[in-house]
């Protein structure tokens, strides 16, 4: 007869546990460990159903009744992760939030290698495959940002984000929040800007991207997969290099007195536009 998996039950900040998983709001700590920090029972159980292991778990102790917290126990046991029953002061020191969610998990952090994903998107260019469309981001800074194009990006069942130089982390915990769990259903890379380039001038797809100098309204652009939406830094925009590897350049209008959008809105109004050229609306009902 097997032995139940344990459960350490935790009542001091002062834990190493809980000091190792409250690091993970830093960027140098996630570097080193190449672990990532998810909040909420919900956003934990999307990514154990998508197939990432968690680490390490710290539920709120007095719930390991509730079945969707103990569903979580088993998974993580069944990862050979650290099954953490903490208090609710421990909690919310590891989640840095006064009302934190009732559990927290950590997961090894994935990552693609951009030739590869480029090959596949390639290949599923005819409708069959997969991996026919991605986002490329230029700098993006802003994790907020970063965590609604993921999520956007999801919506439209987009296959993964190429970060280009030097983006904002797509593991901190605030694009992580921001995404609300769609960090766990995106592919991501890491190039530079040198490496994006010599890879998109043989892969066979086209690449799209957004500047206010272009010639041609976004509506108008050709969204045939496989496809790259290629998107600017927040304040400069595409650099020169990347505008000039792009196949084609489009600008979204504007009516007003604004001269751009924020490049969340600007990125979700690109996906929904290759989203209506392939799945087109419903004919109205009489």
């Amino acid at each position: 007869m097997s032995m139940p998996m344990p459960i350490h039950r935790i009542t001091s900040l002062a834990n190493p546990h809980i000091k190792a998983m409250r690091a993970l709001h830093n960027r140098k700590h996630r570097r080193q460990s190449r672990l990532v920090l998810a909040e909420g029972v919900r956003i934990i159980h999307e990514a154990i159903d998508l197939g990432w292991q968690p680490q390490k778990l710290a539920f709120l102790d007095g719930r390991q009744g509730d079945p969707h917290i103990a569903g979580l126990i088993d998974a993580t046991h069944a990862a050979g992760g650290e099954v953490l029953a903490v208090t609710p002061a421990v909690l919310a020191k590891i989640s840095r939030k006064t009302n934190p969610q009732a559990a927290v998990a950590c997961f090894a952090e994935k990552w693609q290698d951009l030739n590869e994903v480029l090959d596949e998107a390639a290949k599923g260019g005819d409708g069959a495959g997969t991996g026919k469309l991605w986002v490329a981001l230029d700098r993006v800074r802003d994790p907020g940002n970063l965590g609604t194009i993921m999520r956007t990006l999801d919506a439209v069942a987009g296959e993964g984000i190429i970060l280009i130089g030097d983006c904002v982390d797509a593991y901190s915990v605030e694009s992580v929040r921001a995404s609300m769990g769609a960090c766990f259903n995106t592919r991501l890379v890491a190039c530079s800007e040198a490496e994006f380039i010599a890879s998109i001038k043989t892969w066979g797809g086209r690449v799209i991207g957004t500047s206010l100098t272009a010639r041609h309204d976004y509506r108008l652009a050709d969204f045939t997969p496989p496809l790259i939406v290629l998107m600017g830094n927040e304040q400069s925009g595409l650099t020169p290099a990347l505008a000039n590897a792009a196949s084609s350049l489009a600008y979204i209008p504007m009516a007003g007195r604004s001269d751009s959008l924020n490049v969340a809105v600007a990125t979700a109004l690109m996906l929904y536009q290759y989203g209506h050229r392939q799945n087109p609306p419903p004919k109205e009902c009489a």
